[in-house]
């Protein structure tokens, strides 16, 4: 994981504003497909024939191949140079979004989305690095933000175009849309990215084993838990010992080794402690929230897949918003209270959809989605700033790799628990709520005759229609105060911060570096 300084800016860059379109397609690319498959999973799970739990798999394991894969970016950009990792890895992630598009089933499916994972991983670190390069230190402020929008907007518009192009063409064009882009990206790189020189230096191969086998196993087992009953299950059993003891070497080897694949140097920095657990929200409140009201907007409200993608494309309005004055607003409000405010915000907005009922109103949805958009994007940059502004300069490059591990771990394990607490808990309330069902009931003496009459076996399928609807609605409402409830336990944690330097330079430099 360890990986040089980038090197000083020249004052002038040939081609820079080629360089910075090239990158900022690739870190689009990557980002945007995090959550652009969002929508088009309904149709997906149709075309494919597979249950609500195993089509989330075409998220997560994406997130997954990308949260290992990033951890040894830096290695393979010094041992084989910037520039051919580059390439390699946009043209491995267009073909495998060819692949995705070309699926069959959902293991080809898996498959390929794993693969868009792998060579995904690299884009986004690699692009923060090059445009860190090729920017002067006193412009590299700007540069972070143009690239952090990138990074921020991708996941969030990703619903709206996935929408869109499920809407008018097929969901299989929400991989296939990379072709073109990864072309481009490809070409652009190859004429105009300068390459860093090559060399030969250690990598801890066994940190790096443990912990993708970690990562690994415990992603399936929270994937594959629901649908096997958790421990009564000897496959989940078998899963949790191996990702315990995977954990357990990765921990021995980590403190024992002299050069381990992550520097504990890292976790003595206070405020990077801090914002590693921040992140880790962060990841799940960004994508896990986006998974719930997918579904909800589609299956149980019934819109179309292009108007759903038009509502949940509102956040990333929200997101824009904040982004564009944040920078400013930290020259003069202390970073830890743009946190505060940021996450009261998101909690907030996930509070007011613990009533989420079907016929919740199209203004509450876009209010709801721009309030936690704004939130995020208040969190994001002073959060990234407060944890990297008292590291030292040589922990930044492995600070950063391990900042985006955490973050797609965090979507990634949020992903998954809503979605096993979703199909629990609508079993659970099913059976609840239909013990309360009885023939005596008021609504079943209307008439003989009447819809809901349980002698008759329409009146019983309707009857089972309305209470599993009733125990969905149960169910996204618990999902959404849990959310709500972690993102409130975090907000007295942010006293814990020091407080960073206030000068606009300390301020521009902590954003740029990380």
């Amino acid at each position: 994981m360890t990986m040089t300084a980038a090197a000083p800016a020249p004052a002038v860059v040939p081609q820079r504003g080629f360089i910075v379109v090239c990158v900022m397609l690739a870190t689009i690319m990557q980002a945007l497909d995090t959550t652009i498959a969002n929508v088009a999973l309904p149709y997906m799970q149709g075309s494919l024939s597979v249950t609500i739990d195993q089509v989330t798999w075409v998220l997560t394991s994406y997130i997954v191949a990308a949260a290992i894969m990033t951890a040894p970016v830096g290695w393979l950009a010094v041992r084989f140079g910037r520039k051919r990792i580059f390439i390699i890895s946009a043209a491995g992630f267009t073909i495998a979004s060819v692949l995705c598009g070309a699926a069959q089933g959902i293991n080809d499916m898996v498959a390929y989305r794993l693969l868009q994972g792998v060579f995904g991983a690299a884009l986004v670190p690699l692009s923060q690095a090059v445009m860190m390069d090729i920017y002067p230190p006193e412009k590299r402020g700007q540069a972070m933000a143009i690239w952090g929008m990138g990074v921020m907007l991708g996941p969030i518009m990703g619903p709206t175009l996935g929408g869109w192009l499920t809407e008018y063409y097929s969901w299989r064009w929400v991989f296939l849309i990379n072709l073109p882009f990864g072309i481009a990206t490809v070409l652009g790189l190859m004429a105009y990215m300068p390459d860093t020189k090559p060399r030969v230096m250690g990598f801890d191969w066994f940190g790096f084993a443990t912990l993708s086998l970690t990562i690994g196993v415990l992603q399936l087992m929270l994937d594959r838990g629901e649908s096997q009953g958790w421990f009564g299950s000897s496959e989940i059993i078998a899963e949790a010992i191996i990702a315990g003891a995977a954990a357990y070497l990765f921990l021995a080897h980590t403190f024992t080794a002299e050069k381990p694949f992550i520097p504990l140097a890292l976790f003595r920095d206070w405020n990077f402690s801090l914002g590693v657990l921040f992140m880790f929200v962060v990841g799940i409140m960004l994508l896990a929230s986006v998974a719930l009201i997918t579904p909800f907007v589609q299956n149980v409200m019934g819109y179309p897949v292009l108007d759903a993608g038009l509502l949940l494309g509102t956040r990333g309005l929200g997101t824009m918003a904040s982004m564009m004055v944040v920078g400013r607003l930290m020259q003069k409000v202390d970073a830890r209270i743009l946190i505060a405010t940021g996450m009261a915000a998101s909690a907030f907005s996930l509070w007011m959809m613990i009533d989420i009922t079907p016929d919740i109103s199209v203004f509450t949805i876009v209010w709801t989605s721009v309030l936690q958009g704004i939130g995020l994007g208040l969190v994001f940059v002073p959060l990234n700033t407060v944890s990297f502004a008292t590291l030292p300069a040589t922990l930044r490059t492995e600070a950063a790799s391990m900042w985006t591990l955490i973050r797609n771990m965090g979507s990634s394990i949020g992903v998954s628990i809503v979605i096993a607490q979703l199909t629990s808990g609508t079993t659970l309330m099913h059976a609840r709520l239909s013990e309360l069902v009885t023939p005596f009931s008021a609504g079943f003496q209307l008439s003989p005759n009447a819809l809901l009459n349980p002698d008759t076996p329409e009146g019983v399928a309707m009857i089972d229609r309305l209470v599993n609807g009733q125990a969905v609605t149960i169910s996204y409402q618990n999902d959404f105060l849990l959310m709500a409830m972690l993102a409130l336990c975090c907000l007295p944690l942010i006293l814990a911060f020091r407080g960073p330097k206030r000068k606009v330079e300390a301020v521009a430099m902590a954003s740029a570096d990380h």
